[in-house]
């Protein structure tokens, strides 16, 4: 039998672990208003920086000055308008669903690209539920989800069946991806032991896990082609994104922005990137070329925008941002906009907190 200090003791890990993963697997500010704190701060889908080995790496791209996108007009005074159906948006959004206004409680939601048939998906109302991603058929989803004290681990939502476990580290793993051939998964695995964030490739089943040589970072995404990875590091110093191949060859630090957080996305065409950088309240989207260059911001300023996700065709960006409500804890929404900056629109207005989309078939 469990006595008051084993389970005062086992109360304090899980409390530690959990705001551990508030501040490196999601994208919520830590202040209530637009004044940073320590917290606030802190890279929302960044882990706390740990001390390190140095490792030889790729010289960083020394990317092109930023070129500033600027809003053709000043946002309308009653909101950013919700899509119409000449916007031609398709396919369903999934992300990560504040219903109870606690992020130990987040649940996993699913809605068409319009915003419209908003819907729950997970069902454990006790339990953090994060970072989901649609596979490529449509047919299931994949997230990572609180299983037992210090232990989150990935699981698979089949639209058309049952909940599956795929991890079975009894560690913390987060940000999973199915490729796009729907064979393997990649995914983030925290080490306690040693501190370390790593890249996992494994079977789809979960099964012939491994790290990929050398790739230490988090949020992995897979290029079109299934060939590369893109992740954030701060390997280098500051925390900026890189490629790498899957057998660890040909590693490649891409960008040079301040403040990269992780959480990107890899155009279909494989011709683009977009990514999220910035200080608390002040976050924006940026796309550039694959290899880093041609960086510019997409998102009109003052709307605290990340967790960035290209839409199937390519032609459009859904993302987490704060422009009708600004400043408030719970006022994330999610909000899409095309690859050239225009016609911003909204999908959700709750009042709780919709985050960390990726759009899928």
């Amino acid at each position: 039998m469990w006595n008051t200090s084993k389970r005062t003791n086992n109360f304090k890990r899980t409390a530690t672990l959990l705001l551990l993963l508030v501040m490196a697997g999601c994208n919520l500010p830590a202040a209530s208003t637009p004044t940073p704190d320590l917290f606030a701060t802190l890279q929302a889908s960044t882990p706390l920086t740990v001390s390190t080995p140095t490792l030889l790496e790729t010289p960083a791209f020394t990317a092109t000055p930023v070129v500033l996108i600027l809003p053709p007009t000043a946002l309308p005074a009653d909101g950013v308008p919700a899509p119409s159906p000449a916007d031609g948006l398709m396919g369903h959004i999934v992300f990560t669903c504040q219903l109870f206004k606690v992020q130990a409680r987040d649940q996993i939601c699913i809605m068409n690209a319009d915003g419209t048939d908003y819907r729950r998906l997970t069902t454990e109302d006790s339990k953090k539920h994060f970072y989901p991603s649609l596979a490529p058929d449509g047919q299931s989803v994949v997230y990572s989800a609180f299983y037992d004290t210090d232990n989150f681990e990935i699981y698979e939502l089949r639209f058309d069946s049952e909940v599956n476990r795929i991890t079975n580290s009894y560690g913390v793993e987060t940000a999973p991806e199915i490729s796009p051939d729907g064979a393997s998964i990649a995914y983030t695995r925290f080490s306690a032991a040693t501190a370390n964030y790593q890249i996992i490739i494994a079977d789809r089943n979960g099964n012939n896990a491994g790290n990929i040589p050398q790739a230490f970072g988090w949020d992995p995404t897979w290029s079109p082609d299934g060939k590369r990875i893109l992740y954030a590091s701060d390997r280098q110093g500051s925390v900026q994104l890189f490629t790498v191949r899957l057998d660890g060859s040909d590693r490649k630090a891409i960008t040079s922005l301040p403040a990269i957080r992780g959480r990107s996305d890899w155009a279909p065409d494989g011709n683009f990137l977009v990514t999220y950088s910035g200080p608390a309240w002040n976050r924006e989207l940026y796309i550039m070329n694959a290899d880093g260059s041609n960086v510019r911001q997409l998102t009109p300023g003052g709307g605290n925008s990340q967790g960035p996700s290209f839409s199937p065709d390519g032609n459009w960006v859904v993302f987490t941002a704060y422009f009708d409500h600004y400043g408030d804890d719970h006022g994330c929404e999610i909000y899409v906009i095309r690859t050239d900056g225009t016609d911003l629109r909204r999908l959700t207005n709750n009042d709780y907190c919709d985050y960390q989309p990726r759009w899928g078939p």
